[in-house]
């Protein structure tokens, strides 16, 4: 059954109007008709199945049938924050890292950062990385659409990331030596509802200098395991490392 995201809070009525986008991709793109259903998912995290019920040329009517039922996220807010890839990289990151529960994406500056992207050209990435993490969410069936920013300056995601009560910042560093208990301890400890950031850097890695800064700000450094993992696969670790103790145990 389809999946749509729509811009409003469920509110408790029980008829809906769906125009725009999602009108455009229920009618023009799976040329669906009266009867049909649908999962709608408001931006307060409640989903409900709801049946076609009119089509007229701008918009499409549905009726609720019922909620749905089931936690699809997270326990705390696990935040992805990547040094700049180079490549597509950064699209992998936010597609496969929102299908594994990831709740916000983060893109910035990092000294071993090759690809160097000004304000045009974030606006843009941006938008098309807001696409890909709506369009992976709806794969997924999960209750929120991650959100996507994307930093100039490293000084401004420096300030940021003093919003978070958690920070995990992943280190080769610290895989070379061995080190393989912080990241679960951390993870055992971490209360739930804790807004937490989980840094990594690009293909360079980050630099001592940048480790520095994250410790002063009361980061956990930890290996990902015995292995040197690429820019893209790391995230995508922890984020599994997460649900399993999160969720699995």
């Amino acid at each position: 059954m389809q999946r749509y995201f729509v811009e409003t809070d469920y509110s408790g009525e029980t008829l809906f109007e769906i125009q725009g986008e999602n009108y455009h991709h229920m009618v023009r793109v799976m040329r669906m008709k009266s009867e049909d259903q649908v999962y709608l998912v408001f931006k307060n995290q409640i989903a409900v199945i709801a049946e076609i019920a009119e089509i007229t040329e701008d918009t499409v009517f549905l009726n609720e049938r019922q909620k749905e039922i089931g936690q699809k996220e997270l326990p705390s807010h696990l935040t992805i924050a990547s040094g700049y890839p180079k490549g597509d990289k950064l699209e992998w990151i936010v597609q496969k890292g929102t299908e594994l529960g990831a709740h916000e994406f983060i893109g910035f500056p990092a000294d071993a950062s090759v690809v160097k992207w000004d304000g045009k050209k974030l606006s843009k990435k941006q938008q098309r990385l807001e696409k890909i993490a709506k369009e992976a969410a709806e794969q997924s069936h999960r209750h929120v659409a991650p959100t996507i920013q994307l930093f100039e300056q490293k000084q401004d995601f420096y300030h940021y990331i003093k919003e978070f009560d958690v920070l995990l910042v992943a280190y080769e560093e610290s895989a070379k030596k061995g080190e393989q208990s912080n990241l679960s301890k951390a993870l055992q400890e971490i209360p739930k509802g804790s807004r937490v950031l989980a840094i990594f850097g690009p293909e360079g890695g980050l630099s001592p200098k940048e480790i520095s800064i994250f410790e002063q700000r009361d980061a956990i450094v930890c290996g990902l395991g015995p292995r040197i993992l690429r820019t893209e696969t790391a995230p995508l670790y922890l984020l599994s490392a997460a649900s399993y103790q999160w969720e699995m145990l």
